[in-house]
């Protein structure tokens, strides 16, 4: 069974079991991640194991255009603190489909559904210092910048720094892009 949450010019749909060879070949692709992502090598056989182990079941999601071609990825994740509950997402597009605002709307779609599923007070996310294009993806989906965070990531060699970023749930009041969600067979 597949889960859909549909927008107006992209859909984000859960990854399944049937996609790990496709994301297999996308986790070891470094053109696919850009440069402000890890170089990740995985064979299909750990991704199986780990999909299995329910490692990244129903919070990784492809971000598809409306002909269900596979232009990118999105995933969310709880950011353990014990005062609190809060969620983290990250993303990506394929170098072809990058400045067209799918991803803002992306992230409009998940920050939508995350809050109307969740009991939580915000959503985060980290971007690379360098990487104004997703920090204009962050603005324009409402998120706020809060500060830098000194070398929290080793990528390509060196540690880097990023900027934090959140929407709250008062600042987010109510969804934005969120159309409807499907679920199908």
């Amino acid at each position: 069974m597949f889960r859909l949450l549909e927008g107006k010019n992209v859909n984000l749909r859960v990854v399944e079991k049937e996609d790990l060879a496709f994301l297999a070949e996308w986790y070891n692709n470094p053109e696919v991640f850009g440069k402000y992502n890890p170089l990740m090598q995985m064979s299909r056989t750990e991704m199986e194991k780990n999909y299995g182990e329910k490692k990244f079941q129903e919070t990784e999601f492809f971000i598809e255009d409306k002909d269900g071609r596979r232009i990118g990825g999105m995933w969310h994740f709880n950011v353990i603190h014990p005062a609190g509950n809060q969620l983290e997402i990250g993303y990506f597009m394929v170098p072809a489909e990058r400045g067209k605002g799918y991803c803002t709307e992306a992230v409009n779609i998940m920050v939508d559904y995350l809050f109307l599923s969740n009991s939580i007070g915000r959503v985060q996310a980290q971007t690379d210092v360098e990487n104004v294009g997703s920090q204009k993806v962050l603005e324009k989906a409402g998120f706020k910048m809060e500060g830098t965070i000194r070398k929290p990531f080793f990528l390509r060699g060196r540690l880097r720094d990023s900027i934090l970023y959140s929407i709250l749930r008062e600042e987010w009041k109510e969804p934005k892009i969120l159309t409807k969600t499907t679920k199908g067979q």
